[in-house]
């Protein structure tokens, strides 16, 4: 998640963003290298890394090496491996001889002397170093951030979504594939900490006045949610009883921040509650969950979740919905942490569905406000966020070429789902679908396919019309009716062909469900009937 990135920062950034994201941008072989499944990245399958740097602050430099162990599925004998610019691969081994490797801008092509059999579980190492991209404007922009506390202690972080992980490591750099498992180790002046994904397994004190961090993550994990945080760090931690038992909560903040954290992470316990009444389960129990301060709003890092929102509520101080709920919670807190769920959990294979992970981690909020302060509330947050939709370019974008669709993934989508949850007109049924969705995906790559099909079947209805509308379209449906003596007629204007979306109204404050078409519908509603729409529906109206 990039919080809000295109939405929220200022109008020019949103307006560059959505060009750029736009159908209009042309795209180039790089391009198609990084965001699609080439044939030297779908022959193997991915079963483990173990990450192995050195970061030195002195110079801004990393350099290290990359054990991929992979699974044959199809026997080849080039293996596309992503590092971008101006990071380089030094060498590569399999079975302690050295490959020889061909680049390509930003793919390099390793040739492979052993024979790949089908079935087999190989391994490589990539030795790699380099002055990685220096983010100047994290999360938005990628790559490392090089800062200082106010002790003038080095404070290290990395973002890397959308640019891609390989801007600071070497990967195979597409959503489709996550190793099974990791290990992050990290090596540092011994003075810091690096906080990494997964578990602790141990601090190694090294002869050269560092020390090297190995953190394990036992669950698949994506590529951008690898993340290294290195700082001068407090750390506290407390015990959840959440739906799946004791589930370890750790928090690392720079020292001079503890006690406030320590105040204000109440907050965590309050988002687990709410998220695993609504979502299921919390994904990585045997991972623990971890808020660890940066310089910089917050991230999705799986099981890492990074926070720099100034311990209060609100995003940056501000309600994202002007509708004064968005200042009852912190937003980083909430709706990075529904990333855990949906984009850590569950990942869209390509990143032009990263809606999969946004709408959600946007529609988390008012679930959250809902949960903590009642169903109006949820609803008067969810429609508070609606103006910040700019219906200029659709939310999924183009496929195979490594690009998002617009930001309206965040408001819109999450608008999306709530007219969603109107339509199932069931709130119990709609959490045991949402819930349903995380555990027939758990751990999981998909497709938007996959998730429309999920609704469309375990609502009975015929749901692709509706997501089509939304996510392919940048126009709102739009409600026309007339009241003429006892008939009131309607249709639904400017939609796709075949868009049927049931509708909400209330005719003299008595509610009731029309089933409006693309041509003009009418029925009988009596002398001087009074129309309202239902305000959740997110749709625009005009009475003729």
């Amino acid at each position: 998640m990039k919080t809000l990135d295109r939405m929220l920062v200022a109008l020019p950034l949103i307006f560059f963003s959505l060009i750029a994201n736009g159908q209009d941008r042309k795209f180039n072989h790089q391009d198609t290298l990084r965001g699609s499944i080439t044939q030297e990245r779908a022959w193997w399958n991915l079963k483990y890394y173990h990450l192995d740097i050195t970061v030195n602050p002195s110079d801004s430099t990393l350099k290290g090496r990359n054990t991929i162990r992979y699974q044959v599925t199809d026997p080849f004998q080039i293996m596309q491996i992503d590092l971008q610019e101006p990071m380089w691969i030094s060498k590569v081994y399999q079975d302690d001889k050295q490959v020889q490797f061909k680049r390509d801008g930003n793919a390099w092509f390793v040739l492979l002397l052993k024979v790949q059999e089908r079935g087999d579980i190989n391994e490589i190492i990539v030795h790699f170093e380099g002055r990685p991209r220096i983010s100047r404007n994290p999360p938005w922009n990628g790559g490392l951030s090089w800062r200082r506390d106010k002790n003038n202690n080095p404070f290290i972080v990395t973002t890397c979504q959308g640019d891609g992980a390989s801007i600071w490591w070497p990967c195979k750099d597409h959503q489709y594939d996550e190793p099974d498992s990791m290990l992050i180790s990290v090596t540092v002046p011994e003075n810091l900490t690096d906080v990494s994904n997964g578990r602790l397994r141990g601090v190694v004190q090294n002869a050269d006045l560092t020390k090297t961090f190995n953190w394990f993550i036992s669950n698949p994990i994506n590529n951008y949610g690898v993340n290294v945080n290195i700082a001068d760090y407090a750390h506290f931690f407390e015990k959840y009883q959440g739906e799946k038992g004791v589930l370890d909560c750790d928090y690392y903040v720079l020292k001079d921040n503890l006690d406030k954290a320590k105040v204000h992470f109440q907050e965590v316990p309050r988002m687990l509650k709410a998220l695993e009444y609504w979502f299921g389960p919390y994904p990585f129990y045997e991972d623990g969950y971890k808020l660890v301060e940066v310089p910089y709003p917050g991230m999705e890092h799986q099981s890492s979740v990074t926070y720099g929102n100034g311990f209060k509520n609100g995003y940056g101080g501000r309600d994202v919905s002007k509708s004064g709920w968005g200042m009852k919670f912190d937003f980083i807190i909430i709706h990075e942490s529904a990333h855990e769920w949906y984009g850590n959990s569950i990942t869209s294979k390509d990143i032009a569905d990263m809606w999969i992970h946004e709408s959600f981690g946007a529609y988390s909020e008012t679930l959250f406000v809902d949960y903590q302060f009642g169903k109006q509330a949820g609803s008067e947050y969810c429609i508070g966020t609606r103006k910040n939709i700019g219906n200029r370019t659709p939310i999924i974008g183009p496929y195979n070429v490594n690009t998002e669709g617009s930001g309206d993934m965040y408001s819109k989508g999450a608008n999306m789902l709530h007219t969603l949850r109107q339509i199932v007109n069931d709130d119990e049924k709609f959490r045991g679908i949402l819930r349903g969705i995380s555990a027939k995906f758990y751990h999981q790559t998909v497709t938007t396919e996959q998730i429309e099909n999920f609704f469309s079947e375990a609502t009975g209805m015929d749901l692709k019309p509706f997501f089509d509308q939304y996510l392919l379209n940048t126009k709102i449906p739009y409600f026309e009716y007339a009241v003429e003596g006892k008939t009131l007629k309607y249709r639904w204007k400017d939609c796709i062909p075949g868009f049927n979306m049931p509708l909400k109204i209330k005719i003299n404050d008595v509610e009731k469900w029309i089933n409006p078409l693309t041509d003009w519908q009418q029925m009988d509603v009596g002398v001087d009937a009074k129309i309202a729409i239902d305000p959740d529906f997110y749709i625009q109206s005009h009475l003729l």
